[in-house]
């Protein structure tokens, strides 16, 4: 196609004209080397399965405006400036501030919003005509530290039986990065809270038949495998769909598969460079995913068990309002640290009557927390994060020694429009003697502090 004084490649798709700007613009430079006019032509290539997962649905733009090697930030609003033919939407959120996000409808709409730097695709889990009833229940298999890829495929299966047994199906694919994401097709009639309701003990009963392997647990202390992200369906959380490049060097893809294909499966095969081929041999693993969906009545009898039986709610992500019959949202070491002097100054008020009177006894020794964190890092850059981290390992060789893959916890943080990482350490493997203590992070670069 020619291209115009301005450097843009005018591509006409199914009528439309759609401008690539910066059409030789190094998206990809490591492994492989792709451009951005390459990423678009790629999506246009598994157009029909991209469109699936994003058809109809407000979608928040993640933009890596200087390619997958540079910072994202997140633009849940609009552009001002966007075709007439383009759709939107206007969303509310639990902060109670609304915006209008753009509705994807066609292959021209999916090359547009890759031209404003979407390497991936964030749709909310909605139709547009159905804001307040998702479609969608998302099952977001995330490894720790040090988890094999066979674990992962073992977890989703056991997802796949138990989904079987409340009688829904489920869509596997990897998440493009070290995860894999099963997609279940529901009807429209409950909320985003009964939702996650659903998925939460769907999470709980994956981790009691596989203790070993999964877990439910929201702090990453007290984690430990194959974690089953229940929270992923909260309003206004989003997950990459299928056919979304990834921003790993070998531009891998999360990839559709099919049963049969998860227990011997490797995500490093489905990449830029090789989807549009299996897509051509094989189509779209997912295609009849419209045609089955289900009830999650079963999955919320099975939560009405678990609360009956003591198990309550779980933790919110940290921006939802607190929820009825949550427990403290606070990390269990952080909750033990808090006690201490909350109870002291409930058993001052206590005893203070007969405390002439008593005889005099000495304070009991303070208990260390059961898992000491401490933070290492905050940076809007994951690298300049993991340097600090480095920095500290060699300041603290023999601490450092005695941490094991999973004592290392890297938080992604996701931010109003950015995210940001957070490094802890968790000392529970370090002999008390070799404990560093907490020091000013570094860097210290948190932009929620803003």
């Amino acid at each position: 196609m020619p291209r115009d004084a301005a450097d843009a490649e005018v591509l006409t798709i199914e009528g439309r004209e759609v401008r690539v700007t910066h059409p030789d613009k190094l998206y990809f430079s490591r492994d492989v080397r792709l451009t951005k006019l390459d990423l678009v032509r790629y999506y246009l290539s598994i157009a029909p399965g991209a469109l699936a997962g994003i058809r109809n649905r407000p979608i928040v733009l993640k933009r890596f405006v200087n390619g997958a090697e540079g910072e994202a930030f997140y633009q849940k609003r609009a552009p001002a400036e966007r075709p007439a033919w383009l759709g939107t939407v206007t969303l509310s959120f639990p902060s109670g501030r609304t915006a209008e996000e753009i509705v994807v409808q066609d292959a021209a709409g999916l090359a547009w919003i890759v031209n404003l730097g979407c390497i991936e695709l964030h749709p909310h889990p909605v139709r547009a005509g159905e804001l307040d009833h998702p479609d969608e229940l998302r099952i977001d298999l995330d490894p720790g530290p040090g988890v094999s890829w066979s674990d992962v495929r073992r977890v989703s299966l056991e997802v796949k039986a138990v989904l079987e047994e409340v009688g829904l199906r489920g869509w596997p694919k990897t998440s493009g990065s070290r995860g894999m994401h099963v997609i279940v097709r529901i009807h429209p009639r409950w909320t985003f809270s009964e939702v996650r309701r659903a998925a939460l003990a769907l999470s709980r009963e994956v981790e009691r038949r596989l203790p070993e392997l999964a877990s439910s647990k929201w702090w990453k202390e007290e984690r430990h495998g194959v974690f089953l992200d229940y929270n992923q369906n909260a309003k206004d959380r989003t997950t990459a769909s299928a056919y979304s490049v990834r921003p790993l060097p070998d531009a891998r893809v999360s990839a559709p598969l099919r049963w049969d294909e998860v227990s011997t499966c490797d995500p490093a095969e489905f990449t830029v460079l090789t989807m549009p081929q299996r897509f051509a041999d094989v189509g779209d693993p997912h295609a009849e995913i419209e045609s089955l969906a289900g009830s999650l009545e079963p999955l919320l009898e099975l939560a009405a068990r678990d609360e009956a039986s003591g198990v309550g709610d779980a933790p919110w992500p940290p921006h939802f309002r607190k929820m009825e019959g949550e427990g403290a949202r606070v990390s269990p070491s952080r909750a033990k640290k808090a006690a201490k002097p909350a109870a002291k100054k409930r058993a001052a008020g206590s005893v203070a009557a007969e405390a002439s009177a008593a005889p005099k006894k000495p304070p009991a020794k303070r208990s260390r927390t059961r898992m000491p964190l401490l933070v290492i890092a905050h940076s809007p850059s994951e690298a300049a994060a993991l340097d600090g981290l480095e920095r500290w390992k060699q300041r603290y060789p023999d601490a450092a020694g005695h941490l094991a893959a999973d004592d290392v916890l890297v938080d992604r943080m996701r931010g109003r429009s950015s995210t940001w990482t957070r490094i802890r350490v968790n000392l529970r493997h370090v002999p008390e003697g070799l404990r560093p203590t907490q020091e000013t992070p570094d860097p210290d670069d948190d932009p929620s502090r803003e």
